[in-house]
């Protein structure tokens, strides 16, 4: 086998019996998987456990996983290995469930756009998920070249006030020397993942990094400046400085998954402490130290309302986790609550 480190493995090797190996999910599909063992790439399949009905789809391989895999016709992975974190998301859809982005990743590279793509509130909300996953995260504005200098200078001004413990650079993703500056993050054996909307400039960014155009891309739509999704799936691809990227498609829904901590508004939550009640909902009760920023010009009033929407959808979250919970312990009349509580949620 390969080198182990070249896509991302660090320690010793695990112990591994005859006709098996380690590698890493490079690729997944609806027909199967593609793995990694440092130099070449196979295609395989899950073992049946991962196939059978009721399994967690985090406890399935996911790309960035380090997994083993038996020798065969085709080859199967047989096992995955712990995880040293994972950027997941809620999955789409009324039903709760989580879905891993990517495993095992050392810097997400949150990708916007300094066209019609910039929304901080979607910056805090990518911040406050990637918070769990045990990654740091870094923030490009993409397209530098595409505006004038007031446009960018107002978008950094804006992001570096709400986010000021979050790197933020702005770049020209097809200029090898504009995106020089990721060279400090992207060492060897790291692991970095791109997230973003659709016409970013994620896969833009990665062939430069490649130093080839391997990912397709294609202009945005003149009418919204809106993404085609080039990049169909997530894709785990070698750098030439000895860093892994993880490439993924557009992603238009980033629901909270009811784990995150919301670090990201913590100086909301410290004003919060200072309200004369410890049940202020921070409307009109009377010595809201929240209320009292807000009109002193000291937090801004979107913001606040963010912090708002994201903790009332972490906690409905947490809400549908639980319920699912119940239902693997007390099947018949948790079912009965979970379909309660959808419905009481609706109604919201």
């Amino acid at each position: 086998m390969a080198d182990a480190s070249r896509f991302g493995w660090r320690g010793p090797l695990p112990d591994l019996r005859d006709g098996h190996a380690l590698m890493r999910v490079s690729a997944q599909h609806r027909a199967g998987y593609e793995v990694h063992d440092g130099a070449h790439v196979f295609n395989a399949q899950p073992a049946p456990r991962f196939l059978k009905r009721g399994i967690d789809p985090v406890d399935r391989p996911a790309v960035g996983d380090f997994v083993i895999v038996a020798s065969g016709s085709p080859p199967h992975i047989v096992e995955v290995l712990p995880r040293r974190g994972a950027l997941t998301r809620a999955a789409a859809g009324e039903r709760y469930a989580r879905q891993v982005i990517a495993a095992n990743v050392d810097i997400v590279l949150v990708l916007m756009g300094l066209d019609r793509d910039f929304n901080a509130a979607r910056a805090e909300r990518y911040i406050a998920l990637i918070d769990g996953s045990n990654a740091q995260p870094v923030i490009l504005l993409t397209k530098i070249d595409k505006v004038d200098r007031a446009r960018a200078a107002e978008a950094l001004s804006e992001l570096s006030s709400r986010l000021p413990q979050v790197p933020l650079h702005a770049i020209n993703g097809k200029d090898a020397g504009s995106v020089r500056e990721l060279d400090r993050y992207l060492q060897p054996g790291v692991t970095a993942v791109l997230v973003g909307s659709s016409g970013a400039g994620k896969s833009t960014l990665t062939n430069t990094l490649l130093g080839e155009s391997r990912m397709a891309t294609a202009a945005t739509r003149a009418g919204d400046d809106r993404g085609r999704h080039t990049t169909s799936h997530r894709a785990l691809l070698m750098l030439p400085g000895g860093a892994c990227m993880i490439d993924t498609p557009g992603m238009r829904e980033l629901k909270l998954t009811g784990e995150e901590d919301l670090d990201v508004f913590a100086d909301i939550d410290a004003l919060a402490a200072q309200c004369r009640f410890a049940d202020c909902n921070h409307g009109n009760e009377p010595g809201c130290a929240v209320r009292a920023a807000v009109e002193a010009g000291q937090l801004d009033e979107q913001r606040f309302r963010n912090y708002e929407k994201l903790h009332g959808e972490r906690d409905d979250q947490a809400d549908a986790a639980e319920a699912r919970l119940r239902t693997k312990t007390d099947p018949k009349t948790a079912t009965r609550a979970l379909r309660q509580f959808y419905r009481d949620r609706e109604r919201k």
